[in-house]
């Protein structure tokens, strides 16, 4: 006869580290054609307002986040002064906040080099990808791993795609109109996270404010869209639970 194994070192079917890393891949690559002309138009964008490919390469390594390149750039090449540039940057970054307060109950058991890693990645990509599968399945095992998974690749195409438009920018024809992609690839993590009526009723009310202060200067209508858009969504479903809450009670009353 032969003893069987013990009980802890039996296969696990649980996935492993690797195993989460290609599945955050996967989970974040139909966001990917998206992304690249978006790192070529903030590449061409950065050598038109007289960086050199140094400084822009710089610029794509250190900051790493689109919206914001872009911000610095185009006030740069406008002779703003340098506390305007780093408080537009700082107001345009403030959703990182949030998505970070989101993921922290996800992955505050991660050591601090990788807390510290995927807070320099994190990306409104990684972020709703992450967040949709930590949602969908919360026993997820070796979440950070998923997470950097989605991150390393969006990092790696983002610095190579940004080389190339510095290289090559001056060579993509303007009517090509690569800025729509910009607006497209925030529809496609929009609409994964619309799950109930509290959120469907964030989105419309931050989408309008969006729209009404589009005009306002260094996309301050984005950032004043996004935090009505968290207000009222945080309004409406303490406004569900309420209901829930009073229904439940009626139901007890009603009992035998």
């Amino acid at each position: 006869m032969t003893a069987s194994p013990p009980a802890d070192s039996r296969p696990s079917s649980a996935p492993g580290r690797l195993a989460q890393m290609v599945a955050g891949t996967r989970a974040v690559s139909p966001l990917i054609p998206g992304i690249l002309p978006f790192a070529l138009v903030s590449a061409y964008a950065a050598k038109e307002a007289g960086l050199s490919l140094a400084q822009a390469m710089g610029l794509a390594t250190v900051v790493f986040a689109g919206a914001s390149q872009m911000a610095f750039v185009s006030l740069l090449a406008s002779g703003a002064v340098a506390p305007v540039i780093l408080a537009t940057v700082l107001v345009i970054n403030l959703r990182m906040v949030m998505y970070s307060a989101a993921l922290a109950p996800h992955l505050r058991a991660a050591p601090a080099w990788q807390r510290g890693l995927m807070a320099y990645m994190l990306t409104d990509q990684a972020f709703a990808v992450s967040v949709t599968r930590f949602t969908d399945a919360p026993d997820t095992p070796h979440k950070a791993w998923l997470y950097l998974g989605a991150a390393l690749p969006l990092w790696l195409l983002w610095q190579v795609f940004t080389l190339a438009g510095l290289l090559l920018g001056a060579r993509v024809p303007p009517e090509w109109g690569l800025d729509f992609t910009v607006p497209l690839v925030f529809l496609v993590l929009l609409v994964p996270a619309i799950r109930d009526r509290p959120s469907a009723e964030a989105a419309i009310v931050g989408g309008g404010v969006a729209v009404l202060l589009a005009g306002l200067p260094y996309n301050l209508g984005l950032m004043l869209g996004a935090l009505a858009g968290i207000a009222w969504g945080v309004w409406a479903e303490d406004r569900r639970d309420r209901r829930r809450a009073r229904r439940d009670r009626s139901e007890r009353e009603v009992r035998p």
